[in-house]
């Protein structure tokens, strides 16, 4: 079965939704034969390489929401984030353009499709974190560099994918495949090109929507009675019901 993510590294509700459907995923039965494919998707791509700026002036003066409201927003999502594991700060971190982490993105994916294992998801975790927990600059070469080596990545190529731009029409692509399914928010998870999920919903949700792709796709074969031997007592296909045995 295939689950398709699509998300932005700057989305704070993006690492929650990552932590609830690993939860979810942890506790399927099937999760041997699940494939998670990360996509990119981007909520301000007019935001220019570096924000001279907080997150709350960013979204105070760029979105037009009042500071104290912001302020708000961040405690609540922060102690969210806290239920999952996660220790967001707000306060340290650095507004960059999400773009080069991306491309970063799309070069780990490249190497598991080679047939590394993992890689992609290590680098979108240690995005994700590097920004909301670290305060650590996401369009910085040197961060990516840093954040791609430790997923197992080489330094040369990542500096030379990144300069020469390689994944940055493959970025670009994820983004209009989501515009063409009508995905206008993230997290959006896909499960198997049918089911969608939006959003960050509990780990039950994600389970409940595991399971039914999964039975769709695999439906229960029964066999007739024909296709068996039967036994000499004349007891083929007896069964017991809540009314008792037959």
């Amino acid at each position: 079965m295939n689950v398709d993510i699509w998300s932005d590294i700057a989305c704070p509700w993006c690492f929650i939704g990552k932590r609830r459907f690993e939860k979810a995923l942890s506790g399927f039965p099937h999760r041997d034969q699940v494939t998670v494919t990360w996509h990119s998707y981007q909520l301000d791509p007019s935001l220019p390489e570096h924000y001279d700026g907080t997150e709350l002036e960013y979204l105070s003066e760029r979105k037009g929401m009042p500071a104290d409201r912001v302020a708000q927003m961040f405690a609540q999502v922060t102690q969210v984030a806290a239920d999952e594991g996660l220790h967001y700060d707000f306060g340290s971190i650095v507004v960059a353009n999400s773009q080069s982490g991306h491309e970063l993105l799309h070069l780990a994916k490249a190497k598991d499709a080679e047939g590394a294992r993992g890689t992609a998801d290590a680098v979108k975790e240690a995005l994700l974190s590097a920004h909301f927990e670290h305060g650590e600059d996401i369009g910085s070469r040197e961060v990516l560099v840093r954040l791609g080596t430790a997923a197992g990545l080489d330094a040369g190529e990542i500096t030379a994918a990144l300069d020469a731009g390689t994944y940055r029409d493959s970025v670009a692509a994820d983004i209009r495949q989501a515009q063409a399914i009508g995905i206008q928010g993230v997290p959006f998870f896909v499960l198997d090109s049918k089911y969608g999920v939006s959003g960050a919903q509990p780990p039950e949700l994600f389970a409940q929507a595991l399971e039914t792709a999964w039975r769709e796709a695999n439906p229960l074969v029964m066999v007739s009675p024909a296709a068996a031997a039967t036994d000499d007592e004349g007891l083929d296909g007896a069964a017991c019901g809540p009314d008792g045995c037959a």
